[in-house]
């Protein structure tokens, strides 16, 4: 651990101190078999349309690989916030048939 981390930290004179991060641990990554992604067609302002890609279990790292992976498939831009994957256009089809073949559980939700 850097240490950036140990902020406001001083000194201690207990032995014994262990610093505890705030920081909550991040959730492995489930195989693909395992997960469950929803696929949502999400209406913004001024006819704008975005494909969202939801409820992926796992690290950041791996839902952007994921996203930038899905957008080149599509041909589309878009991007990974708040948990989820945008991408910018109606591609619900495109994107749970390449779900399914790369082995992902995928289904479109509501929208």
């Amino acid at each position: 651990m850097s240490k950036k981390k140990f902020t406001g930290i001083v000194y201690s004179t207990d032995p014994d101190f262990n610093y505890q991060s705030d920081d909550a641990p991040q959730a492995e990554t489930l195989a693909p078999v395992q997960q469950n992604l929803k696929i949502w067609l999400v209406k913004l302002g001024g006819n704008k349309v975005v494909t969202a890609v939801r409820e992926f279990i796992g690290t950041d790292a791996d839902l952007a690989d994921l996203g930038k992976q899905l957008k080149a498939a599509c041909g589309a831009g878009g991007s990974v916030k708040d948990n989820e994957i945008l991408i910018q256009g109606d591609h619900r089809d495109k994107v749970l048939t390449w779900l399914t073949g790369k082995g992902y559980k995928a289904k479109k939700a509501g929208g």
